[in-house]
């Protein structure tokens, strides 16, 4: 199945999600982690060390997934929302919350699920180094015991009657493997902002808590620069794994064409988590942020240097 990416028709062609050079994420049951030399998924175009020594490496197995809610319920979600800060979620959360998905009762002013951002704050930088070689097993025990207490209260209103269901936290692209292993039946939708935009914001919390886990450690490049690094990264894992495993259940948007569409792009997120609602009134919860394309008022010294880092991301992603 193909992977679908939604992106305008009126300027530049698409980009397919299956991406160049890229070779199928694989998993290996537990017996063979021990033995087995995965082939490295490579970069488009070749491995550069232009993001600042960031190498996009293999995967490996996670062990079998128990089975963390009722069948039921699992038939129903989780429809997940995933991006780098500042991307636009919170206004993709306000539409499909309006349009019937539960996205949980605890949240905070950003419609964020706060137990996942408390998930994400303790299990992020200690799942990322094993990305590529293999997670240990009592790490990831921890991590799935967690995620079932988590899940445990998240879906505890939807116990008499089950819908729909899912939750918005940006961070959730970083474990999107780990997820999908153990949630078989999640859909995620990705979203993405111009990269010189997201370099130039002043939320960098994700840079702050994460980038040296991802390997953005290069302290002679400035904010801007480290930060494209880290949107490079986190965007091009979440596409590749997206096009190559997730298929189908997998749905990319820009958060620019979601400004200048908003009633097509809305239909698309609503027939992609399965929710029947009508796209004209949602959109309007759409309102470009002034700080829209703010990157091309800014000094074009830094412009070009973000260029030559996050080149390969921006043309990858529709920039």
């Amino acid at each position: 199945m193909r992977a679908r990416n939604h992106k305008s028709s009126m300027r530049t062609p698409p980009v397919s999600h299956k991406m160049q050079g890229s070779d199928p994420v694989q998993y290996w049951t537990p017996e063979r982690m021990r033995d087995a030399q995965p082939a490295p998924m490579g970069r488009p175009g070749g491995a550069t060390p232009s993001l600042g020594g960031i190498r996009h490496g293999p995967r490996r197995a996670l062990s079998p997934a128990p089975s963390l809610a009722a069948p039921e319920v699992l038939a129903r979600g989780p429809s997940l929302v995933g991006a780098t800060g500042g991307s636009g979620t919170r206004t993709v959360a306000r539409i499909l919350r309006r349009a019937g998905l539960y996205i949980g009762t605890n949240l905070n002013e950003s419609n964020d699920a706060v137990e996942f951002g408390d998930y994400s704050d303790r299990w992020i930088n200690r799942f990322t180094p094993f990305r590529d070689r293999g997670l240990p097993s009592d790490l990831e025990g921890e991590m799935l015991e967690e995620l079932a207490a988590v899940l445990d209260r998240h879906l505890d209103p939807l116990r008499r009657e089950p819908r729909r269901w899912g939750w918005k936290e940006p961070r959730s692209i970083y474990l999107l493997p780990f997820f999908h292993h153990h949630l078989p039946e999640l859909r995620f939708l990705h979203v993405v902002r111009d990269g010189r935009d997201i370099a130039l914001s002043s939320n960098q919390n994700q840079l702050r808590k994460h980038g040296a886990a991802v390997g953005v450690t290069n302290t002679e490049r400035g904010v801007p620069e480290r930060s494209i690094a880290l949107w490079s990264w986190v965007n091009l894992e979440a596409a590749r794994f997206g096009s190559s495993v997730l298929g189908e259940r997998y749905l990319r948007i820009r958060f620019e064409d979601l400004c200048r569409e908003p009633v097509a792009i809305t239909a698309a997120m609503l027939e992609f988590f399965g929710l029947h609602a009508a796209p004209a009134s949602l959109a309007e919860e759409i309102v470009p942020p002034p700080s829209l394309g703010r990157w091309r008022s800014a000094d074009p010294a830094l412009v070009d240097r973000l260029l030559e880092i996050g080149a390969g991301a921006l043309g990858e992603l529709g920039y």
